[in-house]
């Protein structure tokens, strides 16, 4: 065990020696489906959790993105729960460009206490990216532009990421690098393909009570990528009777690091998004964000739409000692 520990690690502190522009899919209700940020999360919620999202972004811009995502995680041992499986997929469309993404993900646990409250989890995850270019969805404003990709462009192209992930019954924090070893998936030296580039994400929460009945639960994520703005998303939902949850979260960029080959006047300011979260007994969740920019997009659209939806199989064997909140 102390092998595999040291090596992941390893593998996850070689990973922040390079990076190049942020690109990744944005999720305002990412906290219900850590998987798609974090390999370590796979098995967290013990029993075996069906997720699925939706969103469509920028309503009213011809060529936004829109986004499915779809993943299964669970423990391969119900006793000892040391092992998390997980796997996840994504299709994502913006303008001419479309991606599809699968990963499998491996989560190994440390348990730290008798009544399994506290682990501290390792995770890789290896998938497959196919993009794609229809160059025919391009309006050039000069066809002859010897620059412009003809017909269709794709490219398959092997991904891996990394994570940390620590939790106890009161709150959460983890690491992880997406897009492990970028590298260019253009097809010839016109490509229009975008070059996949390392992404680090650092999140953390808290479950605060404040009644019987009633709970805050505010949480964090930073987002590099070394080359642009770090993006921040500040959340926090009130839970009222473990069934519904009402939420909000702004995002926005900080300039943490000095990168170089950025404007100095851009507005660094996101989006606001209000969220709701209904929990129809302990197996089925059913959530929806709506998000409104406050940047100059304010103006050109009218807002994005996000549905999330996730299930829990049950065992007919309880495994879970505290409810999992995050």
């Amino acid at each position: 065990m102390r092998g595999l520990v040291k090596y992941m690690v390893l593998l996850f502190v070689i990973s922040f020696t390079k990076s190049y522009s942020q690109q990744t899919i944005q999720f305002s209700q990412y906290i219900f489906n850590g998987l798609a940020v974090n390999p370590a999360y796979a098995g967290y919620k013990d029993d075996i959790t069906l997720n699925l999202s939706s969103r469509i972004q920028w309503v009213g811009i011809n060529g936004a993105p829109q986004t499915n995502t779809i993943s299964i995680d669970g423990l391969t041992n119900s006793e000892t729960k040391n092992v998390g499986l997980g796997l996840w997929a994504s299709t994502d469309e913006l303008g001419p460009q479309s991606t599809t993404a699968v990963y499998a993900n491996y989560s190994y646990r440390i348990r730290f206490d008798a009544n399994d409250t506290r682990r501290l989890c390792f995770g890789i995850g290896a998938g497959l990216l196919q993009y794609n270019i229809d160059a025919s969805k391009f309006n050039a404003t000069d066809v002859s532009d010897g620059l412009l990709p003809t017909g269709n462009q794709s490219k398959l192209t092997p991904d891996f990421r990394v994570g940390i992930y620590y939790y106890s019954s009161a709150m959460y924090i983890g690491a992880s690098v997406l897009s492990l070893i970028p590298a260019s998936p253009n097809t010839s030296s016109n490509a229009a393909i975008v070059t996949q580039i390392r992404h680090v994400y650092l999140t953390g929460g808290a479950m605060v009570p404040l009644s019987a009945s009633m709970a805050l639960k505010p949480s964090v994520m930073i987002k590099e990528d070394f080359r642009g703005p770090t993006n921040i998303d500040l959340t926090a939902f009130l839970l009222m009777n473990k069934t519904l949850w009402l939420g909000t979260s702004y995002r926005t960029g900080v300039p943490l690091l000095k990168t170089s080959n950025l404007q100095t006047d851009l507005d660094k300011s996101d989006a606001f998004a209000a969220m709701i979260e209904l929990y129809a007994g302990d197996n089925f969740r059913i959530g929806y964000a709506y998000d409104f920019s406050t940047s100059a997009l304010l103006t050109k659209q009218s807002g994005s739409h996000e549905l999330s939806l996730s299930y829990t199989f049950r065992s007919r064997k309880p495994r879970i000692i505290n409810p999992r909140y995050f």
